[in-house]
């Protein structure tokens, strides 16, 4: 078991201590509106990556520059950053209004003190089609915008409430990315990580829709309905449909795309130049959280290289002893690399190889293993500040007229936070029946 190096770590305190620990400061401190706002990810993790490139001066820069790019080469990040442009693209095509009459059109139907609650259903079900928490906060987040602005919710707890069912589909669909490394790495049918997952997650969903409830039902909702077109909302319904129905998100996204271009031009709403340039806008509005997603993937490259995460690995497995606490470790190890690599996959991948050691070790069944993996990560992936999820979200709301720091979401993330206790749950009061 390799101890690996503690100190190469460093560069995510650096990066913790410049985006959390001014953000708190200018916040709180120095009681600075929107003081999160000051502080740019993008140069923290510019930071972040020069005290990595400093360190271990036994790798010239050169071969650091080789590491980084292997980092950001990876099919996930690639995957990931495809997702951003062609999603901000249809963003883009749609506009404002097509998500305002979206959310027009559903409180039209629906008692408006049940909108927030409709909202998370939708994001579970699409989300777990889908197999993208992403693409389903990327879908969802400008109609969230709409309902709270016309019923009189917060923004943060209708954007709060879409990402955590994004986070439950992300952790349960067949067609995750999360569930496909979990199950590959752990050996065990999908089918049976499902069965055991579900039963965690679906109490955790349960106790999030009793908690919006009370929230909700006794909000003084004053609904304000205004002029709609209908034939606006076909692209967000066909895309809704292709997401239920578990299409390929690219082809979801480029129906979208499709659909929405033919209904504005047709409906002379816009010219082609416009198109085009609007298209151009909505993928520009993902640039930054694009350019997170390269800066982490380059910065866990070299960590990884220099040994911290090895660091991370020996104390987890000296900590934790017997099987319910290998349990236990085992779900940390994976937070802790997700919050580490800000992404949930990555973090999986990276946690496989030791997760099959500790689950000889402790007796833990594969299919165990991979639902801790799984669960975890999302745990983590749906809290942490500048996860793709959260960063994706804002950027969405931001496009919608609406400035929401992390922090703001991060009271209402109700689903991740139940979705731990009931995780807790299952590891130290259920017993693991093996068959």
């Amino acid at each position: 078991m390799k101890k690996g190096n503690p100190i190469a770590l460093l560069p995510i305190g650096a990066f913790l201590l410049m985006y959390l620990g001014l953000g708190l400061l200018f916040e709180y401190g120095y009681k600075i509106p929107m003081g999160f706002y000051n502080i740019p990810i993008v140069i923290a993790f510019l930071w972040a990556i020069l005290v990595a490139c400093i360190q271990n001066r036994s790798i010239s820069f050169q071969e650091k520059l080789e590491l980084m790019a292997k980092g950001v080469g990876d099919k996930n990040i690639i995957t990931m950053l495809l997702i951003f442009l062609v999603a901000g693209a249809f963003v883009g095509v749609v506009g404002r209004s097509s998500a305002q009459s979206v959310a027009y059109f559903m409180l039209g139907i629906i008692p408006a003190q049940y909108a927030v609650l409709v909202l998370f259903v939708v994001a579970c079900f699409v989300s777990t089609a889908m197999g993208t928490s992403v693409g389903t906060i990327t879908l969802l987040t400008p109609i969230a915008v709409e309902v709270a602005t016309a019923s009189n919710f917060e923004v943060a707890l209708c954007v709060g409430t879409v990402i955590g069912g994004a986070m439950f589909g992300d952790n349960l669909s067949f067609i995750s990315d999360t569930t496909i490394a979990a199950c590959n790495g752990q050996g065990c049918a999908m089918k049976d990580k499902f069965k055991g997952n579900f039963w965690i997650a679906l109490p955790a969903a349960l106790a999030t829709l009793v908690i919006i409830w009370a929230l909700t039902a006794n909000h003084e909702v004053s609904v304000i309905l205004k002029e709609y077109s209908l034939i606006q909302i076909v692209p967000y319904l066909l895309v809704l449909l292709g997401g239920v129905l578990g299409v390929n998100v690219f082809l979801v996204l480029l129906i979208g795309i499709v659909s929405g271009s033919i209904i504005m031009l047709a409906s002379g709403q816009i010219v082609p130049t416009e198109l085009l340039a609007n298209m151009g806008t909505g993928a520009a509005g993902m640039y930054e959280t694009s350019m997170v997603a390269v800066l982490v993937a380059a910065m866990c490259a070299l960590v990884s290289s220099y040994g911290g995460f090895d660091a991370l690995l020996y104390w987890i497995r000296r900590v934790f002893r017997g099987g319910r606490w290998g349990q236990l470790g085992m779900g940390l190890l994976v937070g802790t690399m997700d919050i580490a690599t800000a992404n949930n996959t990555v973090a999986i991948v990276m946690a496989n190889p030791i997760a099959r050691e500790m689950s000889k070790d402790y007796g833990i069944s594969p299919k165990r293993s991979a639902c801790l993996l799984d669960t975890f990560s999302c745990i983590s992936q749906g809290i942490i500040p500048y996860g793709a999820q959260m960063l994706v979200a804002i950027t969405a709301a931001s496009e919608m007229g609406i400035a929401l720091s992390a922090f703001d979401i991060m009271r209402y993330l109700f689903y991740p936070y139940l979705l731990l206790v009931s995780s807790l749950i299952a590891i130290f009061a259920i017993k693991e029946k093996h068959q």
